[in-house]
């Protein structure tokens, strides 16, 4: 089962108990929905948890029952029918619409004056246009629907409630979307998943830590190469100088570092300096190894 379908059937377990906030979760089902007019009404789903919610949705908010409820079509998709003129009249007064006036449809705010109303509404929204990407991919979470006016009034809805939101136009359709991991968390939680948001919050996490640790032993392998790179070019300068007989002629302390590095290739220089007695400072062999290549330039062909 994917993320989203995870996320509304958890939204659907959000209980049917205030008329009020069932009708605006109707009108948000249906402005977000496949069709909606004067002469019908269509809701298509794939998701069984929505598809036995809507008819107690529609039951709560307008006493009324689907005339095709469900119709299992393709892909095993719910298809949802109300077609009957006496039923689309109440669903149209019930929205505080005007089926005789009305030719762009729009979100009637009277629905949402109340905080649980507007959840309810952005709910409904998510049920039947929404979709969310599973996080351990990518942060995106979208509601579509096929009124442009309906897109706009409801991107203002949710900027007054602090979700800033982005469109854009795909097929026909306009496409509400957000893309920060936590707007879709404040997001999921205000419409009743808190555990889809908290969900969302470990992957997040999970993935932070991959990506510190796939860090951490790039940044270590890195070095490891830098190391043994620079060991390499050591040993190479210092055997030069002792075939040169150079090396004899300089002072102990540098003997001392060439020696300890021709005999130990494979330390770090930290490591390297460890081994002395008493130890050295990796300050201090690195100055004496930098002294040693330059002398090793200079001198050796």
């Amino acid at each position: 089962m994917s993320f989203a379908a995870d996320v509304k059937r958890e939204l659907c377990k959000t209980p049917l108990t205030r008329k009020c906030c069932a009708l605006a979760e109707s009108c948000g089902v249906l402005l977000y929905a496949g069709g909606f007019s004067a002469g019908e009404a269509r809701i298509v789903t794939e998701s069984g948890d929505f598809a036995r919610r809507l008819p107690k949705l529609f039951q709560k908010a307008f006493g009324v029952r689907f005339d095709v409820a469900p119709e299992n079509g393709a892909a095993g998709k719910y298809i949802f029918r109300l077609t009957d003129a006496d039923k689309l009249a109440r669903v149209w007064q019930a929205l505080g619409y005007d089926m005789g006036q009305h030719f762009a449809l729009h979100v009637n705010y009277a629905l949402l004056e109340e905080e649980h109303c507007r959840c309810a509404f952005l709910r409904g929204a998510f049920l039947a246009g929404g979709s969310v990407t599973d996080p351990h991919k990518r942060y995106h979470l979208e509601l579509t629907t096929a009124h442009m006016q309906v897109a706009r009034e409801a991107r203002a809805l949710l900027r007054d409630m602090g979700f800033e939101a982005k469109d854009v136009v795909r097929s026909g359709n306009t496409v509400t979307y957000f893309k920060q991991s936590e707007t879709i968390e404040d997001l999921l939680t205000l419409l009743g998943a808190p555990a889809a948001a908290t969900a969302l919050m470990s992957a997040k996490i999970e993935k932070s830590m991959r990506n510190t640790v796939n860090r951490r032993v790039n940044c270590d392998a890195a070095n490891v190469e830098k190391s043994v790179a620079a060991s390499a070019a050591q040993v190479e300068a210092l055997t030069r100088l002792t075939d040169a007989g150079v090396l004899k002629t300089l002072s102990p302390e540098l003997q001392e570092a060439a020696v300890a590095r021709l005999l130990q290739p494979e330390l770090s220089l930290n490591e390297l300096a460890q081994s002395f007695d008493p130890p050295l400072t990796k300050s201090c062999l690195n100055h004496r190894m930098r002294k040693l290549m330059q002398l090793a330039k200079e001198n050796v062909p």
